[in-house]
């Protein structure tokens, strides 16, 4: 299984070279995540858990490692988190539920420092 931590680390270092490679249409999806992960009717904690079950649905170990470190930073206890996941279950199936081991193993890795 995935090392959660590596794995964001490697997402950064991915987005950075998008960002140098295709800077117009990463500046614009970034813009558009700030835009949408602001504090509005909901508070980003909020759209952080809903994005752990999307992530969950779409059965991408990635979102999950991104969402779950997001959920974290925005102050998210692990039961949060594993609510969230378990409505991705719901949603998703008995594969999302396979998926969800990522969820705790994200946990295990990012609460680490």
């Amino acid at each position: 299984m995935q090392d959660y931590k590596k794995l964001v680390e490697e997402i950064t270092a991915n987005l950075g070279e998008l960002s140098k490679d295709t800077p117009e249409q990463m500046r614009g999806f970034h813009n558009f995540m700030e835009y949408v992960e602001k504090d509005g009717a909901l508070k980003k904690k909020e759209k952080s858990l809903i994005a752990i079950a999307c992530a969950l649905v779409a059965h991408c170990e990635w979102c999950i490692a991104f969402h779950v470190k997001g959920a974290l930073d925005s102050g998210a206890t692990n039961e949060e988190i594993l609510e969230s996941a378990w409505v991705g279950v719901l949603m998703g199936g008995g594969p999302s539920l396979m998926y969800a081991q990522g969820v705790l193993k994200a946990l295990e890795d990012l609460k680490q420092g």
